[in-house]
């Protein structure tokens, strides 16, 4: 098979495609491994530290405080009061954090609420006078610009419009190729609108000028529109109660501008308390979501995207973004998370890269898209050997599709997870599982049973790391699955890997032939 740009590296240094080195081996990668930063908003404050493998992070750290600095903001033209005394007592905690996990100073940035109000400088120096934290007063642009950055940090090469809403205020910036465009800002957080002057309609008009405007500076922009921000997360959550949606995971979420007008109707016909019920959100945060998808009703109606993603990655990971190098940018999120969990639980640390190449003649017609995830399951595929081997095939399946794993749809979250799933079991028998296979096409159920069985006869194989054990070569027009052995891996083709190997072909419907090369 010509593996185009899928090349085998050696130890010494990196190479093209998917067999590149992993970054965070160099030392750009490592002096990222641990990075807090902390977003003080108009509604909340939050402290993140970021942890491991650093072009997918993980979080090593994460507390948000719901201080409601902006309260009132738009009547007082001052920060509320008891949200600033508990926005300093929250800062006063995380200071202390941050030196005892040894990440002092944390880059700290201030949105909307502060840089508006009249006493923002004064806070900002009480700030710094009784946390030692510096805090950095963004202004609307740039608030848009770091959270697209955020978006690229799970989108590597994303497109579209970039729709940030904070508490007192909403940006948008669009993103093309990697790189982000024009900026524009506006007064549309839900804190601002609760204290619009004003009934229904004369809100709703209100709105409807800003976007307008918005529209005008920014031009067409109909490709993806990716939602960041707390009360797009819960305006997303709310509509998976509405659709029944069988995986809780916010992140690369997908809406159409359909099921948008559907929810902003079930929100209305729900009510809060109910609704607040059925999906665990906040009080503080869901009183918010009806003010925030009046705003969303009109960004939807103006800029008509084809379609929508929730971003959990927002400013907090765009600060992160900014401190890597572009070698580092340049890399998938989701190899590198792979790679970083291979190497840290492993029993064989690298033997995920052999396998990878071992199974790949199964899939030589599909694209290099498809092939991420396949070598994703292959470096992922001992991870979870730690678990009980009567639940182990269950904990790769909820590993997988829960993970905090970026540049990995849906479908693929649950591909993966069944791949996984079947690299341990042969079946699956619990009913548990069922929802979620409605978010696969049939065809792609029978590929990852294949894959799954192929890493389960696969990693009977072991040899050394890099040190192939044979091939595989398959004819699905004539319906055949060849293996070729080296000599020296001969004895581990025993019983049980003979099984195993049975398996695999007859999930594919083939006939098998073994060959041991002399």
């Amino acid at each position: 098979m010509d593996d185009g740009n899928i090349t085998t590296s050696s130890e010494q240094g990196p190479v093209k495609g998917l067999f590149a080195r992993p970054l965070f081996n160099d030392v750009d990668a490592r002096a990222l491994a641990r990075v807090g930063v902390l977003d003080v908003g108009s509604n909340s404050v939050r402290l993140v530290v970021f942890d491991g493998a650093a072009r997918s992070p993980a979080y090593f750290y994460n507390e948000k405080i719901m201080c409601g600095l902006g309260a009132g903001l738009a009547k007082t033209g001052r920060l509320n009061p008891e949200g600033r005394v508990r926005a300093l007592a929250a800062m006063r905690r995380f200071a202390l954090l941050a030196e005892g996990m040894g990440i002092a100073p944390l880059t700290a940035v201030a949105t909307a609420a502060v840089r508006e109000a009249t006493d923002g400088a004064d806070f900002v120096a009480e700030v710094a006078r009784e946390t030692g934290i510096t805090l950095h007063i963004i202004d609307g642009p740039e608030e848009a610009r770091l959270s697209a950055q955020g978006v690229l940090l799970g989108w590597p090469g994303a497109y579209g419009l970039v729709c940030d809403i904070g508490g007192s205020s909403m940006e948008l910036a669009e993103i093309n190729d990697g790189a982000v465009g024009r900026r524009v800002t506006s007064p549309l957080g839900p804190l601002k609108l609760k204290d619009f002057q004003g009934n229904k309609k004369a809100r709703r008009d209100h709105i409807r000028a800003i976007v307008d405007g918005l529209a005008a500076q920014l031009g067409p922009q109909k490709n993806r529109l990716f939602l960041v921000g707390g009360s797009w997360r819960a305006f997303a959550r709310i509509d998976m109660d509405r659709r029944g949606y069988p995986l809780l995971v916010l992140h690369e979420y997908r809406m159409t501008s359909a099921d948008v007008m559907a929810t902003i109707d079930y929100i209305e016909t729900q009510g809060i308390d109910l609704l607040r019920a059925r999906t665990g959100i906040s009080r503080d945060r869901i009183t918010l979501v009806p003010l925030a998808a009046e705003a969303l009703r009109e960004v939807v109606r103006v800029f008509r995207p084809h379609d929508i993603a929730l971003s959990s990655y927002g400013i907090r990971e765009g600060m992160l973004y900014e401190q890597m190098p572009q070698t580092l940018r340049d890399r998938d999120p989701l190899l590198e998370a792979c790679h970083f969990a291979e190497a840290k639980d492993a029993r064989l640390p690298g033997f995920g890269q052999t396998l990878f190449k071992f199974v790949l003649p199964l899939f030589k017609s599909h694209p290099e898209e498809f092939l991420r995830i396949v070598k994703a399951a292959c470096l992922l595929h001992d991870v979870s050997w730690r678990a009980h081997p009567d639940y182990r095939a269950e904990v790769c399946f909820d590993n997988a599709t829960r993970a905090n794993l970026g540049g990995l749809k849906h479908w693929e979250r649950v591909f993966l997870g069944l791949a996984l799933l079947h690299r341990y079991s042969n079946s699956r028998n619990s009913a548990r599982f069922d929802p979620m296979m409605g978010l696969l096409e049939p065809k792609r159920i029978h590929e990852a049973e294949v894959l799954g069985k192929a890493m389960r006869f696969g990693a009977m194989l072991w040899l050394r790391t890099g040190e192939p054990p044979g091939e595989l070569r398959w004819f699905p027009i004539r319906k055949v699955l060849e293996l070729h052995l080296e000599r020296a891996a001969e004895p581990l083709f025993g019983e049980v890997a003979q099984a195993r190997f049975q398996s695999l072909a007859t999930t594919l419907a083939a006939n098998t032939d073994v060959r041991i090369r002399r």
